[in-house]
């Protein structure tokens, strides 16, 4: 007599299933009667129906003997999900879901990174490579829509090839042309030739990936941004009320100090001994520690990014544009790519330009089911003092911190995006939210 086969309950989320299900998925997968598997281990199939109905627990010698039977390796069937491989499979997901539609599949995860761990782990490599080619794209799309230094380089090149293009044509139809003017031609082709190759490689180095660019090859801001960087934004000769003695050359350098003599103004008024205690015990609330110290809320947003890292601090990301929009700093933070141009109009810090003097808060949640989530805090101020006849300089500050769970939540994870998120996302030309209102152009996802 057949055994009765169980039936499917409705498929789980993408926590691993009970051992005893896994067996009895396998067993049935390999065309095994529970009394075949039972023998082969030595128990009675009463024994192994407990056990794949998850009323007898199992482990030590009899789940190795049951594993080998099955072809599987042990750990496939042990209790508890191994939650870092489940992640990295997926992230490899996340941004694509919504695209390939293959969210469902999901509820299978575990069991093929059981199953199949060398796939699994590639999958989670291309995953990770993938990212990182969407960052670089990012970066690079906002260079040729945005850079005007880029624009030049381009148009040195065009210029040059169609002079030698014009020039060459000129030969070409005119065999008989005097020896001096053919001579004269012969040189100018030669000068936009050599032109053409020296800008042809300064467009080669400024498109280079932005992490291995030359500084040369950025822009100031970039080189800026880069020096900033190696030091996680934290100065500490300009907390002592110093300037950095290495700062990169040329105009990179004037935009490091600008920002220096700004992080000292910053320490002196909220020196970092005191601000930092005061952060822990605040919970890193940028308003409290605004009322706490009577400092503006902007400068607070900016001491919180420059805290170091660790001591109790969360990771932080910072931005300040102008009115205009601009990014004129940026301290990333994890997931949470910002380009200098083009970035997603939805981001806070954008809206605060049009409530200058409002203190505004926001989850943010980017693409993707396991796509980041981040808390942000926002605020636009006057740079200086006004005076009349003279247009206001406006700029907002926005501070990124990794969106905490939420208390009342047994889930340590909530759904992105949560209900009251605020629905962002890269450049519009990677973004895959193809109803956002604030689209400017189509993205290259669709």
């Amino acid at each position: 007599m057949s055994e009765r086969q169980p039936e499917r309950g409705p498929e789980r989320g993408p926590e691993r299933q009970p051992t005893g299900i896994r067996i009895r998925e396998r067993r049935q997968e390999r065309g095994l009667r529970q009394a075949e598997l039972a023998a082969s281990v030595g128990i009675s199939p009463s024994y192994l129906n407990l056990i794949e109905h998850g009323r007898r627990r199992i482990g030590g010698k009899l789940l190795g003997d049951i594993a080998r039977a099955l072809d599987l390796d042990p750990a496939a069937l042990g209790e508890g999900p191994d939650r870092g491989r489940l992640q990295a499979l997926r992230a490899a997901v996340a941004g694509v879901a919504e695209i390939a539609r293959i969210a469902p599949e999901m509820s299978r995860a575990q069991d093929f990174a059981d199953r199949f761990p060398g796939w699994a782990a590639l999958v989670s490599v291309q995953g990770t490579r993938i990212a990182a080619l969407e960052r670089r794209v990012t970066e690079l799309s906002g260079r040729l829509s945005h850079d005007r230094g880029l624009a030049q380089a381009l148009h040195r090149v065009l210029s040059g090839v169609t002079s030698i293009r014009a020039t060459s044509s000129i030969l070409v139809e005119n065999p008989d042309l005097d020896r001096d003017w053919r001579d004269r031609f012969l040189r100018n082709i030669l000068a936009d030739s050599e032109g053409l190759a020296e800008s042809s490689r300064a467009l080669v180095r400024f498109l280079e990936a932005p992490e291995s660019v030359a500084p040369e090859a950025a822009s100031p801001r970039e080189a800026a941004g880069a020096w900033l960087d190696a030091r996680d934004h934290h100065l500490p000769e300009a907390e002592a009320g110093g300037m950095p003695d290495d700062l990169p050359e040329g105009p990179a350098g004037r935009i490091v100090l600008d920002w220096a003599a700004r992080y000292a103004e910053d320490a002196a008024a909220l020196p970092l001994a005191a601000f930092a205690g005061a952060a822990r015990e605040e919970a890193h609330d940028p308003a409290r520690l605004a009322r706490r110290f009577r400092a503006p809320i902007d400068r607070v947003l900016r001491r919180l990014a420059a805290l170091p890292a660790g001591q109790g601090h969360p990771a932080t990301g910072l931005a300040i544009c102008d009115a205009s929009g601009t990014l004129l700093h940026l301290k990333a933070l994890d997931g949470a790519d910002l380009p200098r141009a083009g970035a997603c109009p939805l981001w806070p810090l954008f809206e605060a330009l049009a409530q200058p003097g409002r203190a505004l808060r926001a989850h943010a949640a980017l693409p993707g089911e396991d796509a980041p989530r981040f808390l942000c805090h926002a605020v636009a101020s006057r740079r200086e003092e006004p005076d009349w006849g003279r247009p206001p300089l406006v700029e907002a500050t926005m501070l990124l911190t990794p969106a905490p769970p939420d208390p009342a939540s047994p889930d340590p994870a909530p759904p992105n995006p949560a209900p009251d998120d605020r629905l962002v996302g890269p450049t519009c030309r990677l973004c895959p939210r193809d109803p956002c209102p604030a689209r400017r152009e189509p993205s290259i996802l669709a």
